[in-house]
């Protein structure tokens, strides 16, 4: 799908939103919460976005060719005005998708591909343990969005100060822990100051791959959570490019 960038936001000192647009939206379906769409960037020089051709077997690039790829949660997606919302964390140093989102302008283009399928997490549980940093917001934004008023949701999330505090709407009983870089916090160290509610939890971790390995294993190890309702991923590596780890038994 090429689409088109119609805005940009800065939502924070590190989070970047493009909403993107175009026909090429029609039949677009994300229902999961945490899906991940297949974001194809332009030649920062040219603009121009290479397209592969449909194979049997799916997408066949040219010989030696392929564009920067990375894996992103649609934010949000508005069928009737064909919209789709694409929050960039801005990483520093910034890797290509960092120096795109800072540069992006209404009338560029981008291309999209997916998603493949959706994950979909029951909301029956007692309460929610979303754990994540601003790679993992527009997941948690979305899943937010969906519990009803009877739900509780426990959040710790990670991002550089307090100026990137962003709002986190939801019907459900939430309460945020934000854990500060800047000052030397972790979001394992706030996980083993939570005082967990009683009852059945779901658990949802997104940062970095080594963090996210952490909390993982201490949410079985020590917290008790049941290893088939955590989803644990990495959804970057600290000193790597178009890392992607998932720590799920």
């Amino acid at each position: 799908r090429l689409l088109e960038v119609s805005r940009v936001d800065r939502v924070s000192p590190h989070l970047q939103r493009v909403t993107l647009k175009g026909d090429a939206l029609d039949g677009f379906v994300s229902a999961g919460f945490d899906d991940h769409v297949k974001v194809f960037f332009p030649d920062l020089r040219t603009g121009e976005i290479l397209t592969p051709a449909l194979g049997d077997n799916g997408p066949v690039w040219p010989e030696g060719q392929r564009p920067v790829m990375r894996d992103y949660t649609p934010r949000q997606f508005d069928p009737v005005n064909q919209t789709l919302q694409i929050d960039f964390a801005l990483h520093r140093p910034g890797g290509p998708a960092t120096q795109w989102a800072e540069q992006a302008r209404v009338g560029q283009r981008l291309g999209i591909g997916g998603p493949k399928g959706s994950f979909i997490v029951p909301t029956g549980f007692d309460w929610h343990l979303l754990v994540g940093d601003d790679t993992g917001l527009p997941a948690i934004s979305r899943r937010l969005a969906k519990l009803l008023a009877a739900a509780r949701a426990e959040l710790l999330i990670e991002v550089e100060s307090h100026a990137d505090h962003i709002p986190l709407p939801s019907l459900a009983d939430v309460n945020v822990v934000w854990v500060h870089r800047r000052e030397s916090q972790t979001l394992l160290n706030a996980l083993s100051r939570m005082r967990m509610p009683g009852g059945t939890f779901f658990s949802w971790v997104a940062c970095e791959s080594a963090q996210a390995k952490a909390l993982h294993a201490f949410l079985i190890g020590e917290c008790g959570a049941n290893p088939k309702w955590i989803r644990a991923s990495g959804y970057w590596r600290e000193g790597s490019t178009a890392s992607h780890e998932s720590f799920d038994r």
